[in-house]
């Protein structure tokens, strides 16, 4: 088993030491990992762990603040950014509840995404990647089904220039066949060169999808690797994964 505590500063993406809260709670604790271009890294670990608390602090939302610590985009320094720019420098964010915007349809929900530069994957393309969405173009996006929800809100995150795609809980609520066909996407999504980090409680689905893993506990990194050593390392999925 391989842990990893600092990062050489010469990969694509990287968090060096990065230290976050909630207020007085101290949620990500020195935690240490890189990505190299066009890999999905799975972020794993127990109910509370801080997975979510991680891809937040990446994209640099209001909560956790960052107090210590780097992460750097692609040369970029995200830890100086907000959140707005660091959208802008490429980061997108999918959360768990998906923020599908009220009173809009799935077209307008895509298109208010580019309303701002750099603009990415065009309104074809994403129906052409998510045909459903196509054909509820038209239709209020809070009204679609669960799985149709989890395909808009990654398609409104591709319609942003972005070079990294933070998933958070992409499979949350979705039956089989659906899961089925967001795993497909990020496939896809994949062999065109984008990279993704994805935080999933179905640890060995999104195992089976990933190239490397980080396993959190308790704020703390415990693991880095590759994915393929987690699943076959089954002390490491009990004691870490409880799978």
């Amino acid at each position: 088993m391989s842990t990893h505590t600092q990062t050489n500063g010469n990969a694509f993406f990287a968090c060096n030491d990065v230290h976050s809260y909630y207020g007085e709670s101290y949620i990500v604790q020195g935690v240490s990992f890189e990505i190299n271009e066009g890999e999905i890294l799975a972020l794993l670990g127990r109910n509370g762990a801080g997975k979510t608390s991680t891809l937040r602090t990446i994209a640099r939302m209001d909560e956790p603040e960052l107090e210590q610590g780097e992460i750097w985009l692609d040369g970029k320094p995200l830890h100086t950014m907000p959140s707005h720019e660091a959208a802008v420098a490429g980061v997108g964010l999918v959360p768990e509840d998906r923020r599908i915007i009220q009173g809009l349809t799935v077209e307008e929900n895509i298109k208010l995404a580019q309303i701002v530069e750099p603009v990415g994957w065009s309104l074809e393309q994403i129906y052409e990647l998510f045909p459903r969405l196509g054909e509820r173009r038209k239709q209020e996006g809070v009204t679609l089904s669960g799985g149709e929800q989890q395909m808009l809100a990654i398609g409104r995150a591709l319609a942003r220039d972005i070079k990294l795609l933070l998933l958070d809980e992409p499979y949350e609520g979705l039956a089989p066949v659906i899961v089925q066909e967001i795993e497909k996407t990020l496939h896809y999504i994949r062999e065109q060169g984008m990279t993704t980090i994805i935080v999933e409680q179905n640890a060995v689905a999104a195992l089976k999808l990933a190239d490397r893993a980080v396993i959190l506990d308790t704020g703390q990194l415990v693991y880095e690797g590759a994915a393929k050593e987690v699943l076959e390392n089954e002390q490491l999925r009990h004691e870490y994964l409880a799978i």
